[in-house]
């Protein structure tokens, strides 16, 4: 690991190299961010303080709003701290702790978004076994899984990156630690690298992402067998869920299936995942969700009412 020593810090360039476009945007993000905290904030004690929590698909989407909360944290704050600095440094080391903290919770948040599908698919394909086939261990094992391979495939990357040589130039052409940035900056051949880098992070996704939506094919082909109330309701909280899935992936295989070195918008397309879909994974799942809504009315007003006593 010493062929990597010369650079003991990188520099983000950042999104946009116009001052006053970056002083605009450094409102806009402190809003968002304020807007994801306060959503997923919600949606958490919602959910925990109300029998919502005892459903796994609201279990899912308590575990869901938390790893957004996780993940635009380890992004956003420092987005918007560099948007107002003058200088946009970060050390080596937490540069690869940025690395292995966005991965290994993006990682999670993915599996967690699976589980969901598969709570849905139980629910409409087998709803006789549900409770069965969904019981809480079960839901727990899923959460537990999710945590096992966002690991595994996080540090598998980490790895992958703390042994590459970086001797030379240290500007990062991005707003965060990602890999393909990073690749750019390795002084050696990185063609292998990068298809290994594909596998990991690109081809997984696009594995999950024809998974999910085969699932959801499955469902709307079994629900032609039920009554128009029951298709309005099943329709309507998988629609929530493909909305999420689509704002999460599609911008995931855009940035991760091109390899590191080809000329595209990965840090402009990035913004979609790090800022706007966990901002709006939130209004997405209340809005037409009336047990949400329900949930929240109750939760809320009992916490005025033991305020006011």
């Amino acid at each position: 690991m010493e062929n990597q020593n010369n650079v003991t810090e990188f520099v983000f360039m950042g999104l946009w190299g116009n001052k006053q476009m970056e002083l605009l945007f450094f409102f806009w993000f402190l809003l968002c961010y304020l807007a994801v905290l306060m959503g997923n904030v919600i949606i958490l004690l919602t959910i925990t303080c109300s029998h919502l929590i005892e459903q796994p698909m609201y279990y899912f989407l308590c575990h869901l709003s938390l790893m957004d909360l996780c993940y635009t944290s380890t992004v956003v704050p420092r987005l918007i701290r560099d948007l107002g600095a003058a200088r946009r440094n970060i050390s080596y080391n937490n540069c690869m702790t940025q690395l292995f903290a966005a991965h290994l919770l993006a990682g999670v948040e993915i599996f967690i978004l699976v589980s969901m599908a598969f709570d849905r698919y139980v629910a409409i394909v087998k709803p006789l076994h549900y409770t069965v086939l969904m019981n809480r261990q079960r839901c727990n094992v899923l959460i537990f899984t999710a945590w096992a391979v966002g690991f595994w495939h996080s540090i598998a990357l980490l790895l992958m990156v703390l042994n590459l040589p970086f001797c030379g130039p240290n500007q990062i052409d991005h707003y965060i630690c990602d890999v393909k940035p990073l690749l750019k900056l390795v002084c050696r051949d990185i063609r292998v690298v990068s298809i290994l880098v594909i596998a990991n992070s690109g081809m997984v996704v696009v594995v999950i992402f024809l998974v999910l939506v085969a699932s959801y094919i499955l469902i709307l082909y079994n629900l032609r067998t039920r009554s128009s109330a029951g298709r309005r309701k099943a329709l309507s909280t998988c629609s929530s869920h493909v909305m999420v899935v689509v704002l999460f992936f599609v911008p995931c295989i855009y940035t991760y299936v091109l390899p590191a070195g080809s000329e595209n918008k990965d840090k402009e397309i990035s913004v979609f995942y790090t800022v706007i879909a966990p901002m709006l994974n939130p209004l997405i799942y209340t809005l037409r969700n009336t047990e949400m809504k329900t949930a929240m009315r109750k939760v809320w007003s009992k916490m005025a009412h033991s305020e006011c006593k």
